[in-house]
């Protein structure tokens, strides 16, 4: 089983989702700079048998000595939920996320952090976590590797459905099925604060492998972060809010500012680009984790029939192929763009020497707020100002983040299942436990002002006292603390819009069987990533119309249509 678990899995690295950003930010809580966020290669993507008879049995008695009406209530309500769990034998939790380890200062921070927490669990449930980064290089084929071993030295497993393989785990049996009775006894808050729906979004033929983050606003929608006083200095009063704005936009920043480089782009933004492009001049929908570049999903108007705008949408990728090479004979990029490696566009966005940033709207939060101290703009110039425009803006076409999007899992090879759940309930409920695995130690790497918001004390340096635990996985506003450095009234005013025309992500149950069209997709994927470098950099020979022809012409080479057929059989058996 390992053995076949293990080859499963390492044909699943393959399959990478746009979702995520993989690449990351040393921050786990929110303070609304990119919450996976990365400053190259920006996103990344995709058992019957894995709950064992003893923790079957173990949970079903555990869960049946009171009556299940009075239990629900009693177990979510009492001070000590599990006064009942044997909890006598002292046990340590691993929990595994994605992520660079801390070092130096900032590790000799986190293990105080951690001595803290650990007092704390102990007290509570007589257990102690320990964290186990996947580094992020080569992350997912290192996190699946990990997973695949079930040796019992991995217990909570952040996870996600669009980037992390979260549906392939549970189908290859490296998650543990989650029972209604083993969750209302071990996790106890976790299972009442999830509405019905969204543990149903949760399954997999029917059992739950995945808890998710269901009650934590983020937007990780992609588009243009840019200099909103450059722009009106353009002529575009209001900001950029199309494509052909941002054409207007680099032209003047190129004339106005010679010496800057409009976006220097490190040359991996051509899914999210051409992807951003038709979700600006279409409906589509796209259904997450079937390949990078997300290219087969339903329109708003249409969400079960599926279908490929990049075999159907002919006249508009041709339009985007003409304006790419019109921004690359602008200049808006460096002539080596496609072998730019050594780019560092966002920190150099932060000082004014780049006019633009192409990543998703939780970057966009700390990048517009004066408060960040590593936004020298705003020092540098008070009339300075960060807009987003974000891609379906023109559209009114944005899906919000699949509640899956972040999720903990069981790993199948946990000696201690239960209390892996203990240990997450306190660490996604508990106030004290919440605080200090977001933000660190009170007065060393936060304190509240008087507005109550948090800040970072006189003296903080993130080397020093950033905290880093990539609590991606249960995230909670109702105990989140607002950041002071973000610019509120600008996010605040964003979501709302956002809120005010979102669908919701219509595809959480949808768990697409491949197998017998990877290899077809997996050839979709490389002419994808092959061609789209060249269109969406502009680096084509020939005309726009002719190398979207030769394009297509090899994606139906390739069998588009037949991986389109057996997707949408696929819907017909789930959704109609």
């Amino acid at each position: 089983m390992k053995k076949k678990l293990l080859a499963v899995l390492l044909a699943a690295t393959m399959v990478v989702s746009l979702a995520a950003c993989g690449g990351g930010s040393d921050s786990s809580s929110s303070d609304g700079a990119a919450t996976e966020d990365t400053s190259s290669s920006d996103d990344a993507s995709s058992s019957d048998d894995a709950a064992t008879d003893d923790a079957a049995s173990t949970d079903d008695a555990a869960a049946t000595d009171d009556s299940a009406a009075a239990g629900d209530d009693a177990a979510a309500s009492s001070d000590d939920p599990w006064a009942d769990v044997d909890t006598s034998e002292h046990v340590k939790i691993v929990y595994m996320t994605t992520g660079d380890a801390p070092s130096g200062d900032k590790l000799a921070n986190y293990e105080a952090v951690m001595e803290q927490l650990n007092a704390i669990l102990t007290e509570k449930v007589n257990a102690e976590l320990e964290t186990n980064f996947i580094s992020w290089t080569d992350y997912l084929s290192n996190y699946n590797l990990t997973l695949a071993r079930m040796d019992g030295t991995v217990d909570l497993v952040g996870t996600a459905s669009d980037w992390l393989d979260a549906w392939p785990n549970a189908k290859n049996g490296a998650f543990l099925e989650l029972s209604e009775d083993m969750l209302k006894t071990y996790a106890p808050k976790t299972w009442a604060s999830v509405p019905a729906e969204n543990w149903e979004m949760c399954k997999y033929n029917g059992e739950i492998y995945l808890m998710p983050e269901d009650n934590y606003a983020q937007w990780t929608n992609h588009g243009y972060i840019y200099r909103l006083d450059w722009a009106k200095e353009a002529g575009l009063a209001d900001g950029v809010h199309s494509w052909e704005d941002m054409t207007t936009y680099w032209k003047y920043v190129k004339e106005a500012y010679p010496d800057i480089t409009p976006w220097d782009s490190d040359g991996t933004h051509y899914a999210q680009m051409v992807s951003g492009w038709i979700n600006s001049k279409t409906t589509y929908v796209p259904i997450d984790g079937i390949n990078a570049g997300a290219m087969w999903g339903g329109t708003k108007e249409d969400l079960y029939t599926v279908y490929s705008p990049y075999v159907t949408e002919t006249d508009s990728l041709v339009e985007y192929a003409k304006m790419m090479k019109e921004w690359d004979e602008i200049g808006v990029w460096k002539t080596d763009v496609l072998n730019n490696t050594a780019s560092t566009n966002r920190d150099d966005f932060k000082i004014g020497k780049t006019a633009a940033d192409q990543h998703h709207t939780q970057t966009w939060t700390g990048l517009c707020s004066p408060a960040q101290t590593s936004n020298k703009i705003f020092q540098d110039d008070p009339d300075a100002e960060v807009g987003f425009f974000y891609f379906g803006e023109e559209s009114k076409n944005v899906v919000a983040l699949s509640i899956t999007h972040g999720a903990m899992a069981i790993s199948a090879g946990s000696a201690n299942p239960e209390r892996a759940l203990m240990v997450y309930d306190l660490l996604r409920n508990d106030p004290d436990c919440y605080k200090l695995f977001n933000y660190g130690i009170e007065g060393v790497s936060w304190e509240l002002n008087d507005e109550g918001l948090r800040q970072a004390p006189e003296g903080y340096t993130d080397e020093k006292a950033g905290m880093v635990t990539n609590f991606w996985w249960g995230r909670n506003d109702d105990l989140e603390i607002r950041s002071a450095e973000i610019n509120w009234d600008a996010v605040d005013k964003l979501y709302a819009e956002y809120d005010g025309i979102k669908i919701e992500y219509p595809y959480g149950q949808f768990v697409p069987e491949v197998d017998d069209i990877q290899a077809k997709i997996q050839n979709i994927n490389e002419i994808h990533t092959n061609y789209m470098k060249q269109i969406s950099f502009g680096k084509y020979s020939g005309t726009a119309e002719e190398i979207v022809a030769e394009y297509q012409q090899k994606l139906k080479d390739a069998g588009i249509d037949d991986v389109t057929a057996a997707l949408q059989a696929q819907f017909d058996a789930l959704y109609k």
